[in-house]
């Protein structure tokens, strides 16, 4: 089976969502090749739409996503990859996931505490 990656340019949206807790952690983008990859590595890999090019989850931060289980949606336009995280978080300012702010009296608030300083990963 094949997935579509006609509607968005030749990408498909990536729902990146912890194996055990089922929290979701991140959502990136996969075009063909990167999906490919996360297939044959077993460790996700996407399209950065900015800096037009693949990379792996992790790759600067050591901050891997060991994929456990890939489904995708019933138009076959969406990936679904069910990940054991390596490392303490996996959003780039320091938590564990990419969603932990919530709209709150129409304010976006951080509804947890960081779990890594990013500048000592990133080298910011």
């Amino acid at each position: 089976m094949q997935l579509d990656f006609s509607k968005l340019d030749g990408l498909v949206p990536a729902v990146i969502q912890d194996h055990v807790s089922g929290r979701v952690l991140m959502v990136g983008f996969m075009n063909d090749a990167a999906f490919k990859m996360t297939v044959e590595t077993g460790c996700a890999t996407f399209f950065s739409r900015t800096r037009n090019k693949l990379w792996m989850k992790g790759e600067t931060s050591g901050h891997r996503l060991v994929v456990k289980e890939i489904s995708t949606d019933c138009d076959h336009d969406t990936v679904l990859l069910k990940v054991e995280a390596i490392g303490p978080g996996v959003c780039h300012e320091g938590y564990a996931s990419c969603f932990f702010r919530r709209l709150d009296n129409q304010s976006w608030v951080e509804n947890e505490p960081r779990v890594y300083d990013p500048a000592t990963v990133y080298n910011r």
